[in-house]
């Protein structure tokens, strides 16, 4: 093969349509325009005479992106149009194969590496972030990214470099300049490893621009107070933790006050503000929900009239009643109002003025601390009045492990008897279930072992009480709390005086409460985990009604890779393709828009059928 170098003006260059790179030609020529620019060009093109031009033209063959560059340079006129550029020129020999040659045969240094070089730049060289963003054709938050990420400690550079520790880990791990912290987080850090537990882990006090009290304070007015905030150069909303939760929270109570202060002019009895609602505290106390206005005898007369003259136009065929039937129910609403809390309500229960996860003020109505409940217990009830069984004056009489041996006999006839009646079993333990639900300290008001634990989700996701799925558990456990027996008491006669479908859909409800398909540990809780993919088919679920991937849901959430994938999956490889080039920030929101409808789910929420 015959070669040699040879300067040729540049407007005598052509690309080569032998040239065998194909995708991404265009990738990176800003940042190559760039270099050669500061640098020049360091490496040679290589050229064939063009067979088929009369002007004296080469074509290359391989350098086709440093062509670009260079043509790039002089439309900016900053590289001259006949400027020699230096090539191996070749005579003989596959274009192809040598083109092949030079691709293949390229070894791209290591991202490491580069972090390092720029590390060089800056503190040898007293190159600041915008000096190298100009020599090497990036912006100047790139370089400081990458000098954020050559401060990370060496011992976790090295675990990058053999591939231990991946980008996305080794970008949190820059939150901090603590090499001995980065290096004890990464030690300690169990199946949990990805970028938010370690964010998490390395200032576990910190709280995350994205968090709802956040959202209702504002940065400025949270660094006003004498906030400050570690900026997080790796999050697509240029986002960072504020180092002061307690300043945030005063910041925060400041704000609901206002609120506070209108829902006490209500007449409740306390109101509590609270950053974060506490659904362990709410637990521990009975909720009671508004109940229709009382109306008079007239008020009830009229609204029975309406009722039943809506009823026969709803059912006729008279054409045009639409409008007749709009005026009726404005009527109805006007005579019912909306519902109200009863003045006794008022006296005992409280308020809870708190953020919802948009960090909006939401005000919760109706908690019944236990210390103010005056509705007795089942026991407490029998002790007030000195009711006692028969078994129970009994039963101090006789030696306690007689009491026990006698009630075991009891207690399995109890069983066999029960499990022979399908119907009362039903009734049992729906009455259980909801004993449990609605009367959270009932002093065990079911002799069955039946201890239903319900699952809390926002701790795991925020804002999930405003999805359709939890606001339609809500508006049925308010539904259901309305028509709840004012006393545990009479919670079996209620339960039993339901219709069929009432106790059965009652039964869905309070078992509906007990899932739980939350996965938090990787390989842990298999069985109950493959036990709500059992469940999700039997039903069948589909998440498509229920969540939609976009770019704050998912995509911003996820590595560049796995847009790309889901683009692949849910669009086409083309689109994936189209998109491989953007940044993270940009290529989430593209990728939500490609896939906009499509009904694309991530693997975690598919069913397996």
């Amino acid at each position: 093969m015959t070669t040699l170098i040879q300067d040729i003006p540049l407007n005598k260059l052509v690309p080569a349509a032998c040239n065998v790179r194909r995708t991404g030609r265009t990738t990176g020529i800003e940042e190559l325009a760039a270099s050669i620019a500061a640098h020049g060009l360091l490496q040679n093109l290589t050229v064939r005479p063009s067979a088929e031009s009369k002007k004296g033209q080469f074509e290359v063959i391989a350098g086709g992106r440093r062509l670009a560059a260079l043509r790039l340079l002089a439309k900016r006129k900053s590289w001259a149009k006949n400027a020699p550029v230096p090539c191996h020129v070749v005579t003989d020999g596959a274009a192809e194969e040598l083109s092949l040659a030079e691709n293949v045969m390229q070894c791209p240094m290591h991202p490491a590496d580069q972090y390092h070089a720029f590390a060089t730049l800056h503190r040898d060289h007293g190159m600041n972030a915008e000096d190298i963003a100009a020599r090497f054709g990036v912006t100047p938050a790139v370089v400081r990214q990458r000098l954020k990420l050559a401060a990370v400690s060496p011992k976790l550079i090295e675990l990058y470099r053999t591939s231990e520790l991946t980008l996305d880990q080794l970008s949190a791990f820059a939150i901090t300049d603590d090499h001995p912290l980065q290096e004890k987080v990464w030690e300690e850090l169990g199946w949990n490893d990805g970028r938010e537990a370690i964010l998490a882990a390395l200032n576990p006090q910190a709280v995350p621009t994205s968090d709802p009290r956040v959202q209702c304070v504002g940065l400025e007015a949270y660094e006003a107070a004498g906030g400050t905030i570690a900026r997080d150069l790796f999050d697509a909303d240029d986002g960072g933790f504020l180092s002061d939760p307690h300043l945030l929270d005063a910041l925060v109570r400041d704000r609901l006050q206002t609120y506070a202060d209108t829902v006490t002019a209500e007449g409740w009895k306390w109101v509590q503000v609270a950053p974060r609602f506490d659904h362990g505290e709410a637990a521990t106390m009975r909720r009671v929900y508004p109940q229709p206005a009382t109306l008079s005898e007239a008020q009830q007369a009229e609204l029975e009239a309406l009722e039943v003259r809506y009823t026969e136009l709803a059912e006729s065929e008279v054409d045009e009643t639409a409008a007749t039937l709009a005026e009726l129910e404005a009527q109805i609403a006007a005579l019912t109002g909306e519902d109200v809390y009863a003045a006794e309500t008022l006296a005992k229960a409280g308020a809870i003025v708190t953020l919802n996860y948009d960090g909006k003020p939401r005000i919760e109505r109706g908690f019944i601390r236990p210390e103010d409940d005056d509705r007795p217990s089942r026991r407490k009830a029998k002790a007030a009045s000195g009711e006692a069984t028969d078994e129970g004056q009994q039963a101090a009489t006789l030696p306690d492990r007689l009491v026990a041996e006698l009630t075991s006999y009891r207690t399995a006839a109890l069983g066999n008897e029960l499990a022979l009646n399908a119907d009362l079993a039903l009734t049992a333990t729906v009455h259980a279930l909801a004993a449990a639900t609605f009367f959270p300290y009932a002093d065990k008001a079911t002799c069955l072992q039946l201890a239903p634990r319900h699952t809390y989700l926002a701790r795991h996701a925020s804002g999930i009480d405003e999805t359709p799925a939890m606001q339609a558990i809500a508006a049925r456990q308010e539904d259901w709390a309305k028509r709840m027996p004012e006393n545990v008491n009479g919670l079996w006669a209620f339960v039993a005086e339901l219709s069929g479908d009432d106790r059965l859909a009652l039964l869905a409800h309070c078992i509906g409460l007990t899932v739980d398909a939350v996965r938090v540990k990787q390989g842990a809780d298999d069985d109950r985990l493959a036990h709500a993919d059992t469940l999700a088919k039997a039903l069948p679920l589909d998440m498509r009604g229920y969540w939609t991937a976009t770019a704050e849901s998912y995509f911003g959430r996820v590595t560049k890779e796995r847009i790309l994938e889901a683009v692949r999956e849910g669009g086409t490889p083309q689109a994936a393709e189209n998109l491989a080039n953007l940044k993270k920030a940009a290529m989430a929101t593209a990728a939500a828009d490609r896939l906009a409808g499509s009904g694309w789910l991530p693997p975690l929420l598919r069913n397996a059928a």
